[in-house]
């Protein structure tokens, strides 16, 4: 430890079981000191002014969108980079299948970094938010919620993070529109008016990063929907169908035994006796 190191003041550790998480902002003098940082992970994502994460080789300055990730035990010497900063942050204990979402380009020595930009920013903060009011709620389940809400921010950070693959915004507003239409006009047509791209650009650029055109993501998208109807509802085949934007039941069940390999009545006749059985793989 360096003469300075010694000097200065430990910054008391949060007890974590799950998560603790808020959104605060602070003038020129914040910082904070960990020598040997926490046993928890530690996310911090800027939302306005400038912070500091200093790493093992150099230092990360963050400004608005950026968010950085601190492993557990790794130092924390972070702050306040010039007048003022806002910040969300959350430390917490993963949970196990988070792992590919933790894997983030790294600076300075091993300070994770994740920019963000655009439509994404405000998406993030809010699961953030969301985090924060749930970790400090009573309800018996309000450190759950606040876990679903950071694993919510984690997976839209996910989407630009450069390891993984970032995907472009203009499909991303396409996809979140499909899920949450299923029922919808969902041609090409209007995918693209969404996207403010032409028919054909959008088709080349769904292609090429989903690995599949829009119509057969559409499609796959509305027969998984309908399969979970089937398998958690005692809805009628015609009725899901509808919902999951096909007008002709016949149609929709030999589109449905195409992709699943069993008529609907079939599928759930299937999943109905494996709950039977205590199958739950599916969960």
């Amino acid at each position: 430890m360096t003469a300075l190191a010694s000097r200065r003041r430990e910054t008391p550790h949060p007890h974590v079981v799950r998560v603790v998480a808020g959104v605060f902002s602070e003038g020129g003098e914040y910082a904070t000191w960990r020598e040997r940082g926490t046993s928890d992970w530690l996310l911090i994502h800027t939302v306005a002014g400038s912070g500091r994460v200093a790493g093992p080789t150099g230092t990360v300055l963050t400004g608005a969108g950026d968010t950085v990730l601190l492993r557990p035990h790794q130092r924390h010497d972070y702050g306040t980079a010039a007048t003022s900063w806002s910040l969300a942050y959350a430390h917490f204990h993963p949970r196990a299948e988070w792992s590919p979402l933790l894997e983030w380009p790294a600076q300075a020595g091993g300070v994770g970094v994740v920019h963000t930009q655009g439509e994404v920013r405000p998406r993030i903060l809010a699961s953030l938010r969301a985090c924060a009011r749930s970790s400090a709620g009573s309800l018996p389940q309000s450190e759950l919620f606040a876990m679903n809400a950071l694993e919510t921010a984690l997976l839209w950070l996910d989407t630009q993070n450069p390891l993984r693959g970032r995907m472009d915004e203009r499909l991303m507003r396409v996809v979140e529109h499909i899920g949450a239409d299923l029922a919808g006009d969902l041609g090409v047509a209007t995918l693209a008016r969404i996207a403010t791209l032409s028919p054909s650009r959008l088709t080349h650029l769904f292609t090429a990063t989903l690995g599949m055109p829009p119509q057969q993501y559409v499609e796959r998208e509305r027969l998984t929907r309908a399969a979970h109807l089937l398998a958690s509802t005692d809805r009628a085949v015609g009725e899901i169908a509808r919902d999951v934007g096909w007008d002709d039941p016949l149609y929709f069940s030999r589109r449905f035994s195409g992709l699943h390999g069993l008529s609907p009545t079939a599928y759930r006749r299937e999943r109905s006796a494996s709950a039977g059985r205590g199958d739950r793989r599916d969960v």
